[in-house]
């Protein structure tokens, strides 16, 4: 991804965003360090976040899942098998 400074990308804003909008986004930068991407309106993020349910009706929960036997669970605080 091209990164241009601040001064270049306000010479060039017209010729960037057309470019942005053709499917090339772009970083400005700021004394070296990346500020902002421009990117085109339509681009889906790839970034994914929690998908809740996903899991739905494929794992199933006992009754008793927080009930273990008594014995056990003191034996995993003791590190015994």
């Amino acid at each position: 991804m091209r990164t241009v400074n601040i001064h270049e990308a306000k010479t060039h804003l017209s010729r960037l965003i057309d470019r942005a909008a053709k499917g090339e986004p772009f970083v400005i930068a700021k004394a070296g360090r990346p500020m902002v991407k421009v990117v085109p309106l339509d681009h889906a993020e790839t970034t994914a976040g929690r998908r809740l349910g996903f899991l739905e009706g494929e794992v199933s929960v006992p009754d008793d899942f927080d009930r273990m036997q008594p014995g056990e669970i003191a034996a995993l605080f003791e590190g015994k098998p």
